[in-house]
C-alpha cells in the first residue's frame, strides 16, 4: 500500500470508531437515566450492571448499527477532504477514481470482519449475560406463552397439537398425539388434559383413549391417568424472540433444524436471524461505495448536502431492509431472499451513483 492509502485508511476507521464510540457513550447515557428506577426497585448490584448489562451491551449495540455509521463516516471524511481539495490534487497527480476506491474497500473490510466475528461468535456469548441480567433485573416485556391451536411434529411421522395451553399452570386442554406410517395413521392419543410434572419431568394426561390400528383391526385403550414424556416441554410453548440473539452460528442452525422437524412458524424468524448476520456486514461494501461516489466531488452546500442526503439514504435502507422481512414472516418470500434483497436493490444503486460520479 502507498501513503495515500495508508492515510485514507487511517480516516475511513478513525471516523467510524469515533463516531461510534461518541454514539454508544449517548446510548449508555439514555438507557442508565430510562432504566435507573428499574435497577433502584431491583436492587441491581453495580458491578452486575457495569460487567454483566453495559459491558454486553456495548457490542451489541455497535454491531446494531455499524453500517450506518459506516455511511455516515464515509460522508464525513470524504466531504471534507473534497472541501478540501486534496481529490484534486489526487487526480493531478494521475491517480483515477477506480484506484481511490481501494483504500475505502481495505476499510471496509475491515468493518465488515469485525461486524461478521461479532454477530456471529461475540454478541451471541454476550447477550446470554445481558439476557439472564435483564431477565432478574428489567421489565421483560419479550416473553410470550402458551397460545391457541398448537401444532408441533416432534419426531418424522410423529404429530403434537394441543387446543390451547395455559403458561400459569402449565397445562394444555384437549391434546392430540398421532403417529403415521407413511399416510397411513398407525396410532392416536387423545386426552382432555396435560399437566406438566415438574418432579417427575413427565405429562400427566387426564381422561384419554389411544387408538391403535393395525391392517384392518382397531384396538381403543381408554384410561382415567396416564403419566408419559415426549419430545415436548413447557418452555417449548414460551415464545422468546430474544433466544436467538444469544445463540452462535451452529446453535442457530440445530435451532432451525429442530424447528423445520417441529413445523413451527418460528422457523422463518430464526432463519431471518442467520441470514442477517452475513447480509448485514456486506452492507459496509454497499454503503461505502454510495458514500464515496456522493462525496468524492466538491459540491455547493459542503459537507451538509452530503450528509442530509447519506442519511436520507441510511434510514431508507433500514426502512426497506424492515419491509423485506415482514414479508417473509408473512410468508410472502423466502427468508434469505428478503434478507438480501434490500443489498442486491442497494448494490444497483451504488453502482448507477458511482458510475455517473465524473471521472
Amino acid at each position: 500500500m502507498k501513503k495515500i492509502d495508508i492515510y485514507i485508511i487511517k480516516k475511513f476507521l478513525g471516523t467510524f470508531f469515533l463516531a461510534l464510540t461518541l454514539i454508544i457513550l449517548i446510548a449508555i447515557i439514555f438507557d442508565v437515566s430510562e432504566k435507573m428506577d428499574d435497577f433502584l426497585d431491583k436492587g441491581a448490584p453495580l458491578n452486575s450492571i457495569l460487567f454483566d448489562y453495559y459491558l454486553n451491551f456495548i457490542p451489541y449495540f455497535a454491531n446494531l448499527f455499524s453500517a450506518l455509521f459506516v455511511f455516515i463516516s464515509v460522508i464525513f471524511f470524504t466531504s471534507r477532504m473534497a472541501a478540501k481539495t486534496e481529490f484534486i490534487a489526487m487526480f493531478s497527480s494521475g491517480i483515477s477514481l477506480h484506484r481511490l476506491l481501494y483504500p475505502y474497500f481495505i476499510a471496509a473490510a475491515v468493518i465488515t470482519i469485525f461486524s461478521f466475528v461479532l454477530g456471529n461468535y461475540v454478541i451471541p456469548d454476550s447477550n446470554k449475560k445481558r439476557i439472564q441480567f435483564q431477565s432478574l433485573y428489567l421489565k421483560n416485556k419479550d416473553a410470550r406463552y402458551g397460545g391457541y391451536n398448537i401444532h408441533r411434529q416432534i419426531y418424522p411421522g410423529i404429530y403434537f397439537y394441543v387446543e390451547s395451553y395455559n403458561q400459569f399452570r402449565n397445562m394444555g386442554l384437549r391434546m392430540t398425539l398421532e403417529e403415521f406410517d407413511g399416510v397411513k395413521l398407525k396410532s392416536k392419543l387423545n386426552a382432555e388434559m396435560m399437566i406438566w410434572d415438574s418432579i417427575n419431568q413427565k405429562w400427566i394426561l387426564q381422561n384419554y383413549y389411544i387408538r391403535n390400528f393395525d391392517k384392518n383391526k382397531e384396538e381403543l385403550i381408554t384410561g382415567l391417568r396416564l403419566d408419559t414424556a415426549f419430545r415436548i416441554k413447557p418452555s417449548d410453548f414460551q415464545s422468546k424472540t430474544s433466544a436467538i440473539e444469544a445463540m452462535n452460528r451452529q446453535e442457530l442452525n440445530e435451532l432451525i433444524a429442530e424447528q423445520k422437524l417441529s413445523g413451527t412458524s418460528a422457523v422463518v424468524s430464526s432463519e431471518i436471524e442467520k441470514h442477517s448476520r452475513i447480509a448485514a456486514p456486506f452492507a459496509t461494501f454497499i454503503l461505502t461505495l454510495i458514500g464515496f461516489a456522493l462525496s468524492v466531488r466538491k459540491i455547493r452546500g459542503g459537507l451538509g448536502i452530503n450528509v442530509g442526503i447519506g442519511i436520507l439514504l441510511s434510514f431508507s435502507y433500514i426502512l426497506f431492509m424492515r419491509f423485506a422481512t415482514v414479508f417473509a414472516i408473512n410468508g410472502t418470500f423466502n427468508a434469505m431472499f428478503s434478507v438480501w434483497i434490500p443489498n442486491l436493490l442497494f448494490s444497483l444503486i451504488a453502482f448507477a451513483i458511482y458510475i455517473t460520479t465524473p471521472k
